[in-house]
């Protein structure tokens, strides 16, 4: 686990801030120095002297280190249940193959190929077919309960799942292994025989289904999966040839060409080099052929079913480009989710990385429809101007949204064009750039470790920009299609190790490395590790993260707020700040002081809608900015958090928690501040006398 960011920073040496992100950081940073953060403790009661713990601390665990042990399922809601059918059903064909030279690893001895697969007993070639389609598709001990049925009827709340899957086979095909394997990424060459490899597997796959089964079946099912002996070559090529070789001319004979005049190396998709045994396997790619290894097919499914585009970058090729989504998203890398991340998808059967892939974010659903509008609190930009602040809940997007909440919030960029008015950059020099500044709305959503989301590294808000468009790429070098940009907290190197090589070096995750956006999520309160507010200056947004709630079944909420920075509405500001008491004799510990903030503003109609949804009751509050000060030798004083929101006309109560240390003075001063967020110029403070 890492430890908190301001922790983290004192460990991490240089760091990579973009000036764009470096100026908000700064600024963020500037205002959190200015407040008094707290330092983390306990509270168990008055006779401890230790600050309570923040309120939200951000706890960002890595993929390499996730076990089943992480997973929580949804309270209350099984998914699995063979008696909920989907609204949707899908048909899916599961044809496997195998190779002349190359038998299903899972009719292997337990750890017997080179690869050190399966990892299970072996099965019988003739119920191959089944045992897959069911690993797929039905809830077992082996997959641990989760597969890609559940999977989509979690995420779509049982609008879509698989209502048919009929398995084919096993066939074998008539070539080698390595003529379906070596047909892409300069591979076409390095066959053993010397011949150019061009097999098609899909081609001979169909070929072999039809005349057994008697007639073409393929326009009977919306997707075949055409499952092959082997693995797929995404999932071993680094771990089988980087990661295990220190050069390309160390590879033994056993992970090289069976021709041994012949290099024992191939290129590969990524990087200049993998193992020949690694790289002779298939690239799985769209069209649904997977090797056994694939944990990735709720992935395709998406493109199958709901024409989603991918969004992942490359991560290994300079210039560098930042992750879009990362571990957010099933439609990024995010499919690598699951126990000891990445660089566990060569397990057979799939048990390991990628076996538990996170939701779909906003975006994504809403392009499946998966959300209903009254789901969403859609807001306008230029309304927002005109409205004044709007604040509401939002719940967790592993379940339904709570009564009184939404599952997310989205604010179009509307107004005279252009809609983005991000001013563009250079990605080829700035490698978190999002490219070009052609998104339509932000999005923010709640994740929590739960269900399918349970392999997120983080859970907090996810704030992203969006476009409309699901098709076009970011532009710049290495461009990739990019319609969601996830909004990174933490925009500095996370400064990670990647692997460690044969030659014992640290090798680090490069800035393109979609785990850079493990610790990306927002947290509520101060001394968090993370940040409670992003600013989009250019587009005159500000966004702010303002409470963390949780129910009786553990399921979190939180309280977010979003403001123009263009205008506060017609409301009347306004606030009374007072203690509880003026004058307090306290003893030698924690002591909690009470003060009372209310909100004195008045309620004013906007002329006309000004947003998709009915902001009225969202618009009754105003946010406001509290720091504290404490006058006295040895005195501490402690908030934690310095924002609150406050409906009109009522009232909040804010503690402050003040320390007086051994040899401090007999008496102290604590001072209070609140301004309005809408108004700043509103600015109250109040002051309570201390006395041991």
């Amino acid at each position: 686990m890492l430890a908190p960011w301001n922790q983290r920073e004192k460990s991490k040496g240089r760091h990579f801030f973009p000036k764009k992100s470096l100026a908000i950081s700064f600024s963020l940073f500037l205002l959190a120095g200015l407040m008094l953060f707290i330092a983390p403790g306990l509270l168990p009661d008055s006779a401890k002297s230790t600050f309570p713990p923040p309120l939200d601390p951000q706890r960002v665990q890595d993929q390499d280190t996730m076990t089943w042990a992480d997973y929580r399922p949804l309270p209350d809601t099984n998914w699995n249940d063979p008696a909920l059918k989907p609204e949707r059903g899908f048909k899916l064909a599961v044809v496997a193959v195998d190779f002349p030279d190359q038998p299903f690893v899972i009719t292997r001895p337990k750890g017997s190929d080179p690869f050190a697969n399966p990892q299970v007993d072996p099965i019988p070639r003739e119920k191959v077919p089944q045992f897959y389609a069911d690993f797929f598709t039905k809830p077992l001990p082996i997959n641990h309960g989760l597969n890609i049925h559940s999977y989509w009827m979690e995420i779509s709340r049982g609008k879509f799942g698989l209502s048919q899957v009929d398995a084919f086979g096993p066939y074998r095909l008539p070539k080698p292994y390595w003529w379906y394997g070596l047909n892409e990424y300069g591979q076409n060459k390095f066959t053993p025989d010397g011949s150019t490899a061009a097999g098609r597997l899909e081609q001979d796959c169909d070929q072999l289904w039809i005349s057994d089964v008697g007639r073409d079946l393929r326009k009977e099912y919306e997707a075949v999966l055409r499952l092959y002996a082997g693995y797929d070559e995404t999932g071993v090529w680094m771990e089988f040839g980087l990661m295990k070789f220190k050069s390309r001319d160390d590879i033994p004979p056993e992970w090289g060409n069976p021709n041994p005049t012949l290099p024992r190396w191939v290129p590969t998709r990524y990087v200049e080099w993998t193992s020949w045994l690694a790289g002779s396997q298939q690239w799985g790619l769209s069209s649904m052929r997977q090797g056994e290894n694939s944990g990735t097919i709720a992935h395709e499914l998406g493109h199958f079913a709901f024409r989603l585009p991918d969004l992942n970058n490359n991560p290994y090729v300079r210039p560098y480009r930042r992750a879009a989504a990362g571990p957010w998203d099933l439609m990024d890398r995010g499919c690598f989710n699951g126990p000891g991340g990445p660089h566990k998808r060569w397990v057979v059967p799939p048990v390991a990385g990628a076996a538990g892939p996170p939701g779909l974010m906003i975006r994504n659903r809403m392009a499946c429809g998966f959300i209903g509008q009254d789901e969403l609190l859609i807001l306008s930009r230029e309304g927002l101007a005109e409205s004044g602040l709007v604040v509401a809940e939002v719940t967790a997007r592993a379940v339904d949204p709570l009564p009184g909440t939404y599952t997310g919030l989205v604010v179009r960029l509307d107004g005279s064009e252009p809609g983005d008015r991000t001013p563009p950059d250079d990605p080829a020099t700035n490698p978190l750039s999002p490219g070009i500044p052609n998104y339509n709305f932000y999005s923010l959503e709640v994740v929590q470790r739960l269900g399918f989301d349970s392999f997120c590294p983080d859970e907090g808000v996810l704030i992203a920009k969006n476009k409309d468009n699901l098709r076009g790429n970011n532009g710049g070098p290495n461009a990739f299609n990019s319609y969601i940009w996830v909004i990174d907290a933490h925009p500095e190197d996370i400064n990670q190790v990647d692997y460690i090589s044969p030659a014992g070096e640290k090798v680090r995750r490069t800035l393109a490395d979609y785990r850079q956006l493990n610790d990306a999520l927002f947290h509520a309160g101060l001394d968090s590790g993370s940040q409670c507010e992003y600013v989009d200056q250019p587009n005159r947004l500000h966004f702010y993260v303002v409470d963390r709630h949780s129910n009786q079944d553990g399921i979190l909420s939180y309280t977010l707020a979003v403001r123009s920075l263009d205008g506060s509405g017609p409301q009347k500001r306004g606030l009374e700040l007072q203690p509880r008491a003026r004058n307090l004799k306290v003893s030698r510990a924690l002591i909690p002081v009470t003060f009372i903030l209310k909100n004195t503003g008045q309620a004013a109609s906007v002329e006309k809608p000004v947003h998709q949804s009915d902001v009225t009751g969202h618009l009754q509050y105003d946010l406001y900015r509290l720091s504290v000060a404490v006058e006295g030798r040895g005195w501490q004083a402690r908030l934690l958090n310095a924002l609150t929101a406050v409906p009109l006309g009522q009232e909040k109560e804010i503690t402050v928690y003040v320390l007086p240390v051994k040899g401090s003075s007999r008496e102290a001063a604590l001072t209070l501040i609140a301004s309005s967020e809408s108004q700043p110029g509103i600015r109250v403070e109040s002051r309570v006398h201390l006395k041991l």
